[in-house]
This record gives structure tokens, C-alpha cells and sequence, in this order.
């Protein structure tokens, strides 16, 4: 397993995002349904375990998360941790793309 491709998740982390599979919202479905055929070539991993964190899907070949926030992400608590997340994902190197559920 690539180290690298998980910043050191831990073994809780990788429980969560199993579970988290199991459970999609419709909006995840659906972009799931496009990202696993592998659009230009790119493999996208979906509920992808990253340090602390859980990516809805992501591309270690081009570095992206993809995020489908649904209507929690309004609260201005969760959306303060999503954008403390993103800042040190992307001091890492990652790149992000967000998306409402809508």
C-alpha cells in the first residue's frame, strides 16, 4: 500500500470511509457512476481515506478531491473544519473541487 497516496490515515479512518461507502447520497451516485469509468484515463478511489481526513472521491494521479457537500455543510461550524481540512490537504499538494448535492 502506498503510503503516500493516505498521509498516514490511521486503521479508524480507513473503518470509517468502508462504512461510509456503503452509504452514498444520490448526488454521490451519480458522480460516482461517471468517476469509475475512468474519464480520460483517471482513476478515481471513492470515500478515500487521506491523514485525518475522508475524501468523498479522489485522484492520487492528479493530486484532486472531488467534495459533494449536502445542507450540513451550511453550518457554520462544519463549514469552518471542511475549510481548515482543505487548507492542509492542499499544503500537501492536493487540489480541490467542491460541488453542492443539488
Amino acid at each position: 500500500m502506498e503510503k503516500k497516496m493516505f498521509l498516514g490515515a490511521s486503521n479508524l479512518i480507513f473503518e470509517n470511509a468502508k462504512s461510509l461507502r456503503y452509504n452514498p447520497t444520490n448526488a454521490e451516485l451519480v458522480l460516482w457512476g461517471y468517476l469509475k469509468q475512468r474519464p480520460l484515463g483517471f482513476k478515481f478511489r471513492r470515500q478515500h481515506p487521506i491523514a485525518s481526513f475522508i475524501a468523498d472521491f479522489y485522484c492520487h494521479e492528479l493530486k484532486l478531491i472531488i467534495e459533494v457537500d449536502g445542507a450540513v455543510r451550511a453550518d457554520s461550524e462544519v463549514a469552518i473544519n471542511d475549510m481548515e481540512r482543505q487548507t492542509f490537504l492542499e499544503a500537501s499538494g492536493i487540489h480541490f473541487l467542491r460541488f453542492t448535492n443539488n
